[in-house]
């Protein structure tokens, strides 16, 4: 095991600060672009109606598909991982904000009207705070899942984790194989307890109660 990190240990080091980067910048970004247009979706059911069974079929292609023809568009930089993993990351988010939406009960929403609050105004104090365990529940969702999807920036030549997990598996090394599936492992998993701290902040002490948190 010494011998290893002797000869990897930095490579394994770049890599996991690689993988971690790419899944930052990918998950803030499809966050964001979930939320908005979960919530244009929301108030346009005409467009959901279209919008949410073409997301339904672009989730089932397979992500190396995706990464190597945005490849062919943009080339070997780190923009192409970043975009696709973005699109990708934006899915859960996006469903889970327009369910969470239409979740929420009219007779907060009139409530909210009775108040003389804008629809703005009923949005951002009434809904979005109701439908927030459900969008919570797509990112971490979406995290997770971006964490295993960025393995895939190897197979472009762009690093991260998959880069030993490939070369394990051409090389039929598994040492390597489980050099990138354990990082990639535990990397899902603080993800994962980070979001769940993030959940406790932003629910309101109330729901959380109902909620047992």
């Amino acid at each position: 095991m010494s011998g290893f990190f002797a000869d990897y240990g930095g490579m394994l080091v770049k890599a996991i600060g690689i993988h971690t980067i790419y899944v930052l910048i990918s998950v803030a970004i499809g966050f964001l672009l979930g939320l908005v247009f979960g919530i244009l979706l929301s108030r346009i059911p005409t467009w959901s109606n279209l919008i949410l069974p073409v997301v339904s079929i672009f989730q089932t292609i397979p992500g190396l598909v995706f990464i190597g023809v945005l490849f062919l568009w943009i080339g070997m930089v780190p923009a192409t991982v970043i975009i696709a993993l973005s699109i990708y990351a934006m899915f859960p988010v996006l469903k889970n904000t327009y369910t969470g939406l239409l979740g929420v009960e009219r007779k907060y929403i009139e409530a909210a009207k009775g108040c003389g609050m804008s629809a703005l105004q009923s949005l951002l104090q009434v809904e979005l705070p109701l439908a927030m365990p459900t969008i919570i529940a797509g990112l971490r969702m979406s995290a997770v899942y971006t964490v295993s999807w960025a393995v895939l920036a190897a197979m472009i030549g762009l690093g991260g984790l998959g880069e030993f997990v490939y070369q394990g598996v051409s090389s039929n090394n598994n040492t390597l194989i489980i050099a990138g599936a354990i990082p990639a492992a535990i990397l899902a998993i603080v993800v994962g307890e980070v979001i769940d701290l993030l959940q406790k902040k932003v629910i309101p002490r109330g729901m959380r109660k109902e909620m047992g948190k």
